[in-house]
């Protein structure tokens, strides 16, 4: 029996807008039905976010109309949205820590009795209760929101948006920060907000999510529509040709041979969060040395210890032949060692500094005359970097939060390249970065191994794995517990060894 569709919740029609000479979005048309997940996928400046503003009613389009419930408007301001049950879930969750869940959820909307108006705390949680009882959420009405994980916030904000009779629920990247378990419960709660009838817009980098949950998938390519897949055609192949115009094939090359000296060695090596293990490890100038496992497998704290961030007791590691002191981050920089760490924003920039700033931090020694830092010195390394790296940024001095992820990521690997690395550690390189900067950060990895850098990269994405990595090192239990050559390479063989 064919399944009946439900009306159009909301249709944008020729939707134009425009900033100075850049056009963010060049007549681009949407529609979404009730009952209905669509998934909305395309690179970083694609035009995502404009969109996004535009239905939530806080940029109004320069051409263009928004149908909602066959009534027509130009634009529409926050009120209007609301009223009309538009509800946004942000990737940058910001929920009161300070308030437990009822208030969080019904925040400026609390029920209230008697002449005086006093808060009906009871009538509250009442309210409360339903919501996050069909969420299925570990947590209650009263349960303070700093003891909540990730998904829970997630699940609060879900909460929040549903108890304004949503029709209409946007979710901007909501597994960014999510583990499996958790992102699998948090699809299940879409598939149910969809079947209860409500127009949900799926905004995604990962693209196996939206194969899983959406009935439909759009694309915008710069600014514009790209095209749109039935169900029955939604794949990864399928998307990302719709993001980029090239198949995820086009991706990865076949890794250059591993014919390099070792640059690297590491033996003996406990990592902190397995004291009793030990790991031995050899890395070769040229190659790309993939590292393999299931999370918590120790793979980030082995690169902590080879960095110096983490004390190590025992072991030796050696670039070319010569220790490197145990426990010392200066020491392992000083021997030709960099980390690019897994979380960019929190550990590997500084937001709020110009990009310029950034880039310049590791080589500031050497840019530093009569303990002042060469300005014009810092500004030319950073030009340099920025047309090496194809960073898109219009001007050096702006901070560096301000660019997207996959820009971010360039920068802390710009900043390490200025120190001319021998071995370059990279963990989790492209999470949370659209496939076309993942494409320009795999070229920039072959670009240097061919320059002969010794490269180590921590993924958790088998298809990275296996397309980037001339060999790969499986770890399990804070150990390796298998090295696989390029031919060897099976998405089977490496969770045979993960697994233990």
């Amino acid at each position: 029996m064919a399944r009946v569709e439900n009306p159009i919740a909301l249709e944008l029609v020729g939707i134009t807008k425009v900033y100075a000479s850049a056009i963010a979005l060049n007549d681009v048309s949407l529609s979404i039905r009730g009952g209905e997940v669509v998934g909305l996928i395309g690179e970083n400046g694609a035009g995502k976010s404009t969109l996004m503003k535009v239905l939530g009613g806080t940029i109004r389009p320069d051409e263009g109309r928004i149908v909602i419930d066959g009534d027509s408007t130009t634009g529409l301001t926050v009120a209007r949205a609301l009223e009309h049950g538009i509800a946004f879930v942000h990737q940058e969750l910001n929920p009161f820590s300070n308030l437990d869940v009822t208030d969080n959820v019904l925040l400026g909307r609390e029920t209230r009795k008697g002449p005086f108006g006093f808060i009906d705390r009871r009538a509250m949680e009442d309210r409360v209760r339903p919501l996050l009882a069909m969420l299925g959420t570990r947590f209650g009405p009263s349960d303070p929101v700093s003891d909540l994980s990730l998904a829970d916030q997630q699940l609060l904000e879900i909460a929040r948006a549903l108890s304004t009779n949503v029709r209409l629920l946007i979710l901007d990247e909501p597994t960014s920060s999510l583990t499996l378990s958790e992102t699998q419960r948090l699809l299940g709660v879409i598939r149910l907000l969809r079947d209860d009838g409500v127009a949900v817009l799926f905004i995604t980098h990962r693209l196996s999510e939206a194969e899983m949950v959406a009935d439909r998938v759009v694309g915008l390519r710069d600014g514009r529509n790209a095209g749109a897949l039935a169900r029955e055609d939604i794949n990864k192949d399928a998307m990302v040709r719709l993001m980029i115009g090239r198949p995820v094939s086009q991706f990865y090359e076949k890794p250059g041979e591993n014919s390099g000296n070792i640059v690297l060695e590491a033996r003996g090596l406990h990592t902190a969060a397995y004291p009793r293990e030990t790991v031995d490890l050899t890395l070769r100038g040229g190659e790309i040395l993939g590292l393999a496992g299931l999370v918590g497998a120790g793979r980030t704290e082995l690169a902590r210890a080879i960095f110096g961030i983490d004390p190590r007791e025992d072991g030796v590691v050696t670039v070319e032949g010569i220790p490197v002191p145990a426990g010392s981050v200066t020491e392992a920089i000083r021997a030709g060692i960099c980390l690019v760490p897994e979380d960019r924003k929190s550990e590997g920039l500084f937001l709020d500094f110009a990009i310029s700033q950034n880039i310049a931090m590791p080589s500031l020694g050497s840019l530093a005359r009569y303990g002042f830092v060469d300005t014009l010195a810092e500004l030319a390394l950073a030009g340099d970097a920025r047309e090496k790296l194809a960073i898109k940024a219009p001007r050096l001095d702006r901070p560096a939060g301000e660019l997207s992820g996959g820009n971010q990521q360039k920068i802390v690997l710009a900043k390490w390249l200025a120190t001319r690395p021998k071995v370059i550690i990279l963990d989790e390189p492209t999470r949370g970065i659209d496939v076309g900067a993942k494409a320009e950060v795999y070229r920039l990895m072959r670009a240097l191994a061919g320059d002969g850098a010794a490269i180590l990269m921590i993924s958790s994405d088998m298809e990275e794995v296996i397309g980037v990595s001339s060999r790969v090192a499986v770890m399990s239990r804070g150990r390796i517990a298998g090295m696989l050559e390029h031919e060897e390479l099976s998405e089977e063989r490496i969770l045979r060894l993960a697994v233990g």
